[in-house]
Parts: structure tokens; C-alpha cells; sequence
């Protein structure tokens, strides 16, 4: 009986303060691990984003000298300027050693450097696709959790139906829609009303009234994956044992549903909308393009059109960045919030 004690014992005796660098190690293990998938994403893009716009059909020079009389003569010194006359190699390392530096470029088009046409542009895609984002995240959730409390009602089948036909639809072909129907009313293209010259107040209610559409096309297909991945997390939660003891407690079901089961579901949906900013900045692409709103995605567009490489190099690696970094945030944002990643 005597050795039964000790081996009895034996695994808590095992569980000292030494186990703390352990767990360290482990968080320290699991930041390295995504950072070096996240850094060798962003060297694929940058390799990707040079080598595939190589492949696309068009000469940038004879696009640019289209409809003009120039001699061979010329092309070919626009070639040497451009530096489209040197070996794909020379070119790709020389995209390298500007990208260390922070340089992205010259735009063909445009006669101006990259990063100062995506810097004027930024502000314009950050307002469309914050404001769509916000509006798409309140939406989703709210009404995703109503719909798993309200399960096989008529709200839940009317919701979840409407949710997945938006979400099957083709951004630029609800754009289209959306300009035919309302296009009387709102304004159609562009931010801002050509020769208004508003200020202040009036100048924000002619920004908001061009947004209209835009922010309805790209809500209208991207608040689904929120409101399905809430409604689903909330279905799992509605059966957990703390929500009888809530209501064993005198809570009423709106208590219950949101000081308990809510909070519970929001962990699944949290880094769902992490990892879908990212692709949110990315689809703006062809809102923007269908609208002629003024920011990185119409920029992208007419890059694609010229064809504009160093510009369409630039965007690439701008919008797939975004993608990367979010995806690294919700890995770090899933860690922090679930308590079986922190123990593991």
C-alpha cells in the first residue's frame, strides 16, 4: 500500500513551474511557423505577380503608341527605356532589387511611380470596401443568429434562402442589375458629382449617395458567409449544457441568446471575417470597374487594359499582401480566443 501513494501521485508531481517555458516555446513555435508561411507566401506572389503578366497578350509599347505615326526607331528606344529589352532574368532581378527598396515601379501609362498611384487610390477602395465590410459583418451576424434561434421558421428559410442566391451571383452582373434598376435615382459612376465642387456636409452626402451601389452590390454577396457561419456556430451552441443552467437560472431566451450563446458562437465567425477582408480589398476589382469608382481596383482595370506591367505588378502585390496579412492576423486571433490552441 505503501508504494501505491507515490506512483499515485506521480503525475501531478510531474506537473511543475517548468512546464511554463514549454507553453512559451510553443507559442513561440507557432508565430515562427506562420510568419515563415506568410513570408513564403509573399515571395510567391512577388515571383508569381512578375512572371505571370509576362504571359498576358499585348505589347505595352504598341499599346501606348497605338494611333500614333512612330518609327521603328522609336519603339525600340522605348523598349530600352522601359527595360522590356533585356532577358526575363535581368528584368525579374532588377523588379527585386527595386521591391527591397520600397519601389514598385514606374507605370507605363501614367508616366508616374506605382506606389503614389496606389497611394492616391488607397483611400478610395479602404472607404468602399470598409464601408461594405461593416455593413456586411452587422448584417450577417445579426441576422445569422436570429435565423439558428428561430431554426426551421419561416424568417430562417426566407433569410438563409435570399443569403445563398446573393451569394451565387456574379458581383459585375448584380452591378449591372443594381445600375439598371436605380440608376435613374443614384448616381452611376465615379465618387463624387463632376463640377459640384461641394465642401463639408454636402460634399459627404454626395460621396455617400455614389455609394450606394457599390456598397449594395458588394454587400449583397459577401454578407452570406457571415450570417451562414453564425447561424451554423449557433446551432452547435444552442445544444450546450450552460444554456439549460441559464435558463435554470430565470434568464428569459433573449438573455440567454445573447449574454450566452452569442458570445460562444462569435469564435468560428471571428476569424472568418479576418481571413475575408482580405479577399473583400481583392473583389473590389470589378465593383469598382462596373461603377468607375476611383480606387485600386479600377486602376487594376485600366493596367490591365493598357497593358500597364509595372502598375499591374503593383495592385498584384498590394491586394494579395492584404490576403496574407489577414490570414496571419485570424491565425493569431483564433490562438488568442480559443483556449484548447493556448493549453496545446
Amino acid at each position: 500500500m505503501s508504494d501505491a501513494v507515490p506512483s499515485a501521485l506521480a503525475p501531478h508531481e510531474a506537473v511543475t513551474p517548468s512546464d511554463e517555458p514549454i507553453r512559451g516555446a510553443s507559442l513561440g513555435r507557432y508565430l515562427a511557423t506562420k510568419a515563415l508561411g506568410a513570408a513564403i507566401s509573399l515571395l510567391m506572389v512577388v515571383v508569381l505577380g512578375f512572371f505571370a503578366f509576362r504571359i498576358l497578350p499585348g505589347d505595352p509599347v504598341l499599346s501606348m503608341t497605338r494611333g500614333r505615326m512612330v518609327t521603328p526607331e522609336e519603339i525600340a528606344r522605348l523598349r530600352r527605356e522601359f527595360g522590356l529589352d533585356q532577358p526575363l532574368v535581368v528584368q525579374f532581378g532588377r523588379y527585386l532589387a527595386d521591391l527591397t527598396r520600397g519601389d514598385l515601379g514606374t507605370s507605363f501609362f501614367y508616366n508616374a511611380p506605382v506606389s503614389r498611384l496606389i497611394a492616391e487610390r488607397a483611400g478610395s477602395t479602404l472607404l468602399l470596401t470598409g464601408t461594405a465590410a461593416v455593413i456586411s459583418i452587422v448584417l450577417g451576424l445579426w441576422l445569422g443568429q436570429r435565423a439558428a434561434w428561430k431554426r426551421n421558421s419561416g424568417f430562417d428559410k426566407a433569410t438563409t434562402g435570399l443569403a445563398l442566391v446573393f451569394w451565387s451571383v456574379p458581383t459585375f452582373w448584380l452591378g449591372l442589375l443594381l445600375l439598371m434598376a436605380f440608376g435613374g435615382p443614384l448616381p452611376t459612376g465615379g465618387m463624387i458629382t463632376p463640377g459640384l465642387n461641394a465642401t463639408g456636409f454636402a460634399y459627404v452626402v454626395d460621396v455617400a449617395r455614389h455609394l450606394v451601389l457599390p456598397v449594395a452590390a458588394m454587400v449583397a454577396v459577401t454578407y452570406a458567409q457571415y450570417l451562414m457561419t453564425m447561424r451554423s456556430s449557433m446551432l452547435e451552441e444552442m445544444t450546450a449544457d450552460y444554456l439549460t443552467t441559464a435558463r435554470a437560472k430565470g434568464l428569459n431566451e433573449d438573455g440567454v441568446r445573447t449574454k450566452h450563446a452569442v458570445p460562444n458562437a462569435l469564435l468560428p465567425t471571428v476569424t472568418i471575417i479576418f481571413m475575408t477582408l482580405g479577399h473583400l480589398i481583392g473583389g473590389a476589382i470589378t465593383v469598382e470597374t462596373v461603377f468607375s469608382w476611383p480606387g485600386l481596383g479600377y486602376l487594376t482595370y485600366q493596367a490591365l487594359s493598357a497593358p500597364d506591367l509595372p502598375l499591374l505588378q503593383g495592385t498584384f502585390v498590394v491586394f494579395s499582401s492584404i490576403v496574407v496579412i489577414m490570414n496571419f492576423l485570424a491565425d493569431l486571433v483564433y490562438r488568442v480566443l480559443d483556449p484548447r490552441l493556448k493549453a496545446a
